[in-house]
């Protein structure tokens, strides 16, 4: 039987991520948080929200950076074999796709690379020889629900992640969307822990 895979998606400062995080310790004493974020040279601004993060998290959680390509390191966690203190985790939370997928923009990748790693990360969930053993959350920011971007990058942003999101929606257990700090199922029901 496959442990629970729940999406979180939402707008940003929604409430998304804590939600998420609320979910992943009410599962497990050890979780693995798996962060997406890039934090450049001279962006001061961007490390104090990181930091601000970090120091939200407490106890209890391993945290793996790794800004394109999460799905080595959510393979690793799934068999148990990646070597690290994250083997021991009872739970993994992916925050964020939305910050995955502008990395792979940032780092030159198309639309279509990046679709067919969206759909690559959406297959090695879903078909875990054998069951899914340990529940996984994901993060996403909810882009279709403001204007056009003015810009043809904002654009293409806006679609590759609207069509990743649904990707992986389609293969996930559970699906919740978050709007001032509340969460409304639109896949199966609330997940306890919520």
């Amino acid at each position: 039987m496959n442990a629970p895979l729940v999406f979180f998606v939402g707008g940003t400062r929604s409430g998304k991520s804590g939600l998420a995080q609320r979910w992943a310790e009410a599962q497990a004493p050890r979780r693995l948080f798996l962060a997406t974020c890039r934090v450049e040279n001279n962006d001061a601004e961007m490390a104090a929200r990181v930091a601000r993060h970090q120091a939200g998290r407490g106890a209890g959680w391993f945290c793996v950076e790794e800004p394109l390509d999460p799905l080595t390191v959510l393979k690793g966690f799934l068999a148990g074999t990646s070597g690290q203190d994250s083997d021991a985790a009872g739970v993994a939370l992916l925050d964020c796709v939305s910050l995955w997928i502008a990395n792979l923009l940032a780092a030159g990748l198309t639309p279509e690379v990046i679709r067919t790693r969206v759909a690559a990360l959406a297959a090695g969930l879903a078909d875990e020889p054998g069951g899914r053993a340990r529940p996984v959350a994901l993060v996403s920011a909810e882009t279709g629900l403001g204007i056009v971007p003015p810009t043809p990058l904002g654009r293409v942003y806006r679609d590759v992640l609207g069509l990743a999101n649904q990707t992986l929606a389609g293969v996930c257990t559970h699906v919740i969307f978050v709007s001032c700090g509340l969460p409304l199922a639109l896949k199966g029901p609330l997940p306890e822990g919520l």
